[in-house]
């Protein structure tokens, strides 16, 4: 077991019904560090946060959360444990107030400790806080990202799980939100797991990286050398090593 990993993966096997995506995928999630997962569509990124969320079937292997094993328990007590996870898409309740959506967020909370948490998230997306009284379906999509990893954080998770966060935003607004998941690490200490398809700007802001193709690991390391590894940039970003 490594003492540094939140986080641990062995051999897992995992799929939906009997239809097996991942084949013995391995990594490992070093406390207060970005972990980027990357690969092309399809390659099974998001069955890998399913997997570890209770979503997906897993078949074989070890998913171990702060040394203690996880395989096989419940979503909601898994999300009791510390790990927050923000989906792709239905991440937000568009049709509910950005103030609703933050309590709903905090059902697993205390009453008491509601207003708490709902002072402290906003002081980390003041912007939130004129928008309260407004519908979550009329934010831009970059505040709405900002609305949904807010959710996330209020019930003060160790360990969070993004899942394609920049999808459908413009590249200036996904830097913008990619940086603030980093300055959250910061601040908060946080253990971020990104799954993202904009590979790029993900490398260049995480620490470690893994490469994630047809189910199965190709490549782990630091995101830097991910990033200038030639293979990986002809075949996955579509651009030609400097």
């Amino acid at each position: 077991m490594n003492s540094m990993a939140l986080l641990e993966v062995r051999n897992l096997i995992s799929g939906y019904g009997k239809f097996r995506v991942l084949h013995n995928v391995t990594l490992d999630v070093r406390e207060r560090e970005v972990t980027v997962i990357v690969g092309p569509n399809g390659a099974g990124k998001t069955t890998l946060l399913n997997s570890i969320m209770g979503i997906a079937t897993v078949f074989d292997g070890v998913i171990r959360y702060d040394g203690r094993n996880i395989r096989g328990l419940p979503t909601h007590m898994i999300s009791r444990m510390g790990i927050a996870y923000l989906p792709q898409m239905g991440n937000v309740f568009t049709d509910l107030t950005v103030a609703e959506n933050l309590r709903l967020a905090s059902y697993l909370l205390d009453k008491s400790e509601v207003n708490e948490r709902l002072g402290e998230v906003l002081e980390l997306f003041p912007v939130l806080k004129s928008f309260l009284n407004r519908k979550a379906g009329t934010l831009s999509g970059g505040e709405r990202r900002m609305l949904a990893i807010a959710m996330g954080l209020m019930r003060r998770p160790r360990l969070l799980l993004l899942d394609e966060i920049t999808t459908d935003l413009a590249p200036i607004i996904a830097k913008r939100v990619l940086k603030q998941v980093v300055d959250l690490r910061d601040k908060l200490g946080l253990t971020v797991v990104l799954v993202e398809q904009m590979a790029r700007m993900a490398l260049e802001l995480g620490d470690y990286a893994y490469l994630l193709v047809s189910g199965s690991i190709r490549f782990s390391g630091k995101a830097p050398e991910l990033l200038s590894h030639p293979d990986f940039a002809e075949l996955y970003l579509g651009v030609k090593k400097i």
